[in-house]
């Protein structure tokens, strides 16, 4: 099949469809582009992804009749769109994102994807983001791909054959790269409290940011680490060039780095090409929490935006406003919870920006339950860690307000009071 110009290969979009987009690193730029470009003969087109990068232009105001995004996972570029009205977040674990589409459910008339040239054999790769991508394909009527050498061939199930995309188009740039901000003085203390916790021989699943990063670089001294997560960046490559994690204690793909998708610099997606001890997974496999405790020792590291005293986590909503998405935080509570040795650590500031405690007596008004109480069990501040595995809630009000920012505990233990009487003390 010869590549077509952009504004050919995406003839097949009509009005109506409904337009898988895949995400991270490997959203499709060019494709996004031509469709905005082509706006003018489209209404009421329905996107569906995770989080993209780069700019959504399909949320600008002057595209709100042609478009319409319906997304499982909230980034910044869509937010405001999101919570304007002019688009809608669809709550979902990522373990069953798929699901939408293996059971037609929401099933697909177009995908825009990202793939490298292809091999000799005729096939290509899907790159850094197999997530739900390859469910989205096979639903799909039609398959559209911007083909990019610069995109990494990975190892595992993120192939796909030439044959099964129906128009493409030539596209030769980096992809996206996430910039590694310097951590504060407070995700320091942060990461090292939770590095404590993790053992030698652990299984880790973390994300990207601050805390992750900190914690990756106080486990030098740490033998024989493994990484089965949803998605991994650039901290973990010292720790692999070092062979502190090598996988070697790792009961399902033993040896192997796995993960749904990766996100950083160009230095992160050279390692992840053609390197056969990363294996990219569908995140119905990285996220089922019956094979993420099939490993021991499973240390699952998540963050909140905020924690109230009986313990439930709210991590995608600021009240009503949504901000992320429910993701795969449950998907590695519950798996970790269920290792044996395992940990699920939900690590966070103790304090907002503008010094609001996180540690709260009531969530906000609308805001949602990503890890309920019966599931959580560390949690992490610069103030230290508690387990409330196993304690009620007095306890766990107790140990909460012990890890609080001082200068709001006594307000919190005024609420426990009026709350829980004077038993509490």
């Amino acid at each position: 099949m010869q590549t077509l110009p952009p504004s050919k290969a995406i003839e097949a979009l009509k009005s109506g469809d409904r337009l898988f987009i895949q995400g991270a690193a490997m959203t499709p730029s060019r494709l996004i582009e031509e469709m905005c470009l082509q706006s003018d003969r489209l209404d009421n087109i329905e996107i569906i992804h995770l989080h993209t990068e780069g700019q959504a232009l399909y949320t600008e105001d002057s595209y709100v009749s042609s478009f319409k995004v319906n997304s499982c996972f909230v980034g910044g570029n869509v937010r405001h769109s999101i919570n304007s009205g002019h688009g809608d977040y669809l709550p979902i674990f990522l373990s069953e994102v798929h699901l939408l589409f293996d059971r037609e459910i929401l099933p697909v008339d177009v995908a825009f994807i990202q793939v490298s040239p292809p091999d000799q054999h005729g096939y290509c790769s899907l790159g850094t983001s197999i997530d739900v991508t390859l469910s989205a394909i096979n639903s799909a009527k039609t398959v559209i791909a911007q083909i990019n050498p610069k995109v990494p061939r990975s190892h595992g199930d993120g192939i796909i054959h030439f044959s099964r995309i129906d128009a493409a188009i030539d596209y030769d740039a980096p992809l996206y790269q996430s910039i590694i901000q310097e951590p504060s003085a407070v995700d320091e203390q942060i990461g090292r409290h939770v590095a404590e916790l993790i053992d030698d021989g652990a299984c880790l699943q973390m994300g990207i940011g601050g805390i992750p990063n900190v914690v990756l670089s106080q486990l030098s001294g740490h033998k024989n680490l493994g990484i089965h997560t949803e998605m991994f960046s650039d901290g973990i490559l010292p720790l692999v060039e070092s062979g502190v994690i090598n996988g070697k204690k790792k009961y399902l793909k033993n040896g192997k780095i796995v993960s749904c998708f990766a996100m950083g610099s160009q230095k992160l997606y050279d390692f992840v090409d053609d390197n056969p001890s990363v294996h990219m997974k569908e995140a119905a496999y990285t996220n089922r929490t019956g094979l993420i405790a099939m490993n021991k020792k499973v240390t699952a590291i998540n963050s909140a935006i905020e924690v109230d005293l009986t313990g439930q986590v709210c991590a995608d909503t600021i009240g009503k406003y949504q901000y992320s998405g429910v993701g795969g935080q449950m998907d590695f509570i519950r798996g970790a919870s269920l290792s044996e040795g395992g940990k699920a650590i939900i690590a966070m500031p103790s304090c907002t920006r503008k010094g609001e405690s996180k540690i709260v007596s009531f969530l906000k008004q609308g805001a949602g339950v990503t890890t309920t109480r019966a599931h959580v069990h560390y949690i992490a501040t610069e103030y230290g860690v508690v387990n409330l595995f196993g304690k009620n809630l007095r306890q766990r009000a107790k140990d909460l307000i012990s890890i609080a920012h001082p200068d709001h505990r006594e307000a919190l233990e005024k609420m426990a009071f009026e709350r829980f009487g004077s038993s509490f003390y």
